[in-house]
């Protein structure tokens, strides 16, 4: 039976891109070896991250003057990094705090200096984006989350400051245009909607760094990863390989552009259902919805057995709702095909 991977992470990958990296195991690039046990200094491979980060840099419009690197620890390393490299001495930082990641972050930011939460949603179970909040202007740098993969919310709009802007977009990086110029510094971990766990991608101003007046660790300092192009130490090569070949899969279909259409479309299908069927309720803010993670529970849970029963049996997979949120969370990634998200409707229209 096909399987309809609603996964929010590690999430669902374009079979041909699966294909090609299942291959590379084998036999990478014609060379009988294996992509895990060549060297990664090798030519084959560095040709590799060469290309990922050209794409990058072309699928997000990127000027010269942003680095981009592709390093290890996922984003939860990134929360603290962003500080280590952006918070001056005794200086301030200020966050938008709409779910349990950006919550995570700030107190990681505040091992560092002052922390100014200037909103946050968790008076109503972050399930709204605050709006109406002003930046400070002596903040060293402002810092948001696109989109909140629990929660099933998404800015639609970035706050305008005169520090620098930093964005987590760990979930929804490369499924919707956005003026990427506008941010100095964006992360964003590779298995939501890239590729496989186990590399994270960073996009830095390089005009931003060193500035803090503080020492920092080499593996924590972005300017020891750009002197080194993302080699400092032993990158992930496998991980980096595969969201090499994932971004190739995007600009091949007409880039950004082409599949935020697909996306609008898969949202629009099933947030229809949702707000048409009196079986569910959507959980997040419509004005707030994301694209990428949809929330949704049932009115009544007496139906919650034949439901469950039902998706199983279409084999839909990964739709329960985060244990802190409960319900179900429908996460609709870059690679997921409109079909599988029609699948879904046709078995929420039974209930």
């Amino acid at each position: 039976m096909k399987k309809h991977n609603f996964s929010a992470g590690p999430c669902i990958l374009p079979q041909e891109v699966l294909k090609k990296a299942s291959d590379s195991i084998l036999n990478f690039n014609g060379e009988d070896l294996s992509l895990i046990e060549i060297s990664h200094r090798s030519k084959s491979f560095v040709e590799v991250m060469d290309k990922a980060i050209n794409l990058v840099k072309e699928l997000l419009h990127l000027p010269k003057g942003y680095a981009v690197l592709f390093l290890q620890g996922g984003a939860s390393m990134q929360f603290l990094m962003t500080a280590y490299n952006l918070m001056k001495v005794d200086g301030k930082a200020a966050y938008l705090d709409t779910g349990t990641w950006s919550s995570k972050a700030l107190k990681e930011a505040k091992l560092f200096g002052e922390v100014d939460v200037l909103a946050s949603s968790k008076d109503k179970g972050y399930n709204y984006i605050p709006k109406n909040y002003t930046v400070p202007s002596d903040a060293n740098y402002m810092h948001v989350t696109s989109n909140n993969t629990i929660f099933g919310t998404q800015l639609k709009a970035f706050p305008k400051t005169d520090g620098l802007l930093v964005c987590d977009m760990s979930s929804d990086i490369f499924s919707r245009k956005i003026d990427f110029t506008q941010f100095d510094l964006i992360y964003a971990g590779a298995q939501k909607n890239m590729g496989p766990a186990g590399a994270t991608l960073v996009i830095v101003k390089d005009e931003i760094l060193g500035k803090t007046g503080r020492q920092i660790p080499s593996m924590l300092d972005y300017q020891v990863h750009i002197g080194k192009d993302s080699m400092f130490n032993t990158p992930p090569v496998f991980a980096v390989y595969t969201s090499m070949l994932t971004l190739q899969w995007l600009n091949d279909l007409g880039g950004i552009s082409a599949i935020e259409k697909r996306n609008e479309e898969k949202a629009a299908l099933l947030y229809a259902e949702i707000d048409s069927n009196p079986a569910f309720v959507g959980f997040a803010a419509k004005e707030d919805r994301s694209l990428m993670n949809i929330t949704f529970n049932l009115t009544e849970q007496s139906n919650q057995e034949k439901f469950d029963k039902l998706c199983n049996e279409a084999g839909i997979n990964g739709l329960k709702g985060h244990r802190s949120v409960g319900g179900y969370r429908a996460s609709m990634y870059n690679a997921l095909p409109l079909e599988s998200v029609q699948v879904l409707v046709n078995e929420m229209k039974k209930i």
